[in-house]
């Protein structure tokens, strides 16, 4: 099992209290820790509003991220979990990628999918079409992306893009162009989609749920003719570490304390939930142990993990270092 960072942008309330001029060093320098230890790759949200409610804090740009860790970072893979595509055109998107991989000299990742914070959507003049829209987007813009970064120029006459003769050039660094992680678990469209260009999958973390989109998956890759065992499954992990539950149970409270100064109390505790979730990688080494090792049984090859005190603790992070990833790894 591989492991990715997630790295505090300020979207899940995780850089409260960092001061606006702070905040890009405190990024920063957690993005160059994970570049230093033993993260496959570093990752950031693509939102432009908070959750669990939008606010005035922070939340800083993924694709300007990308960029900056591309330049601050030397080893590590970096990517976003997931780019939403409707929020920008895809080869146009296709263009700003292959810019950050030249930058990174190799090492970006394409986390994509259709988009769903309706909030967000809509406030940033988007409107918010249906879901079939948004996932006929991407299945075109995917097709765009892949085909301008294997050729360097695309030509493309979809329902929804049109593209004419569009030049990306410099290409990617990486051989046939930038990995595709296609993410969501969408069982008719979302996954036949991933089954034709997928790279890497990411969906649910709950293990009855990752093994029936697995099983999914593998009947769409039947289905078009795809190597089922070419793409990697992934799943994200919400996570809070200590050496007792007693200290599990402190940090939760901390973390909680920030967020309700910022967002009402029962949202917060909503989306708190899910760092409590039978299914995230919260609790002592020894239990997130048994819980990875579960999912790596069913086939979950990379987890890529958030920590929400990242921005003012890293022991969660160093204590997870040290006494889980060599037992997975």
């Amino acid at each position: 099992m591989r492991f990715g960072l997630f790295i505090p942008q300020g979207w899940r309330l995780d850089l409260v209290d960092i001061p606006p001029a702070s905040q890009w060093e405190v990024m920063r320098d957690l993005a160059a820790y994970a570049d230093g230890s033993a993260w496959d790759s570093l990752w950031v949200y693509d939102h432009f509003h908070t959750v669990p409610v939008p606010t005035d804090e922070a939340t800083h740009e993924a694709w300007s991220l990308m960029s900056a860790y591309a330049a601050t970072t030397s080893r590590i893979k970096l990517g976003q979990m997931c780019t939403a595509m409707s929020y920008r055109n895809p080869v146009y998107l296709a263009k700003v990628a292959a810019t950050a991989d030249i930058i990174s000299g190799g090492r970006v990742q394409m986390g994509i999918g259709g988009g769903w914070y309706e909030h967000e959507w809509r406030a940033y003049g988007y409107g918010f079409p249906s879901a079939g829209t948004r996932l006929g987007r991407l299945d075109e813009g995917v097709q765009i992306m892949r085909d301008a970064w294997r050729d360097g120029r695309v030509s493309f006459d979809g329902k929804h893009y049109q593209v004419d003769g569009a030049i990306v050039a410099p290409k990617p660094l990486q051989e046939n162009g930038i990995p595709l992680w296609i993410a969501g678990g969408g069982e008719k469209v979302t996954l036949k989609i991933a089954a034709k260009y997928a790279q890497y999958t990411n969906f649910t973390s709950q293990p009855e749920g990752f093994k029936h989109k697995s099983d999914v998956l593998e009947s769409h890759c039947r289905d078009v003719g795809t190597d089922y065992g070419a793409i990697v499954r992934s799943a994200n992990f919400n996570a809070v570490v200590g050496t007792s539950e007693t200290e599990v149970t402190e940090r939760i409270e901390r973390i909680r304390s920030r967020q309700v100064a910022k967002a009402n109390s029962e949202a917060v505790d909503g989306m708190l939930s899910t760092i409590t979730s039978p299914d995230s990688a919260t609790g002592t080494p020894e239990q997130i142990v048994e819980r990875l090792t579960r999912m790596k049984n069913l086939g979950c090859e990379y987890a890529i993990l958030y920590f929400p005190e990242a921005a003012y603790d890293r022991s969660g992070i160093e204590l997870f270092e040290r006494e889980v990833i060599p037992a997975l790894s």
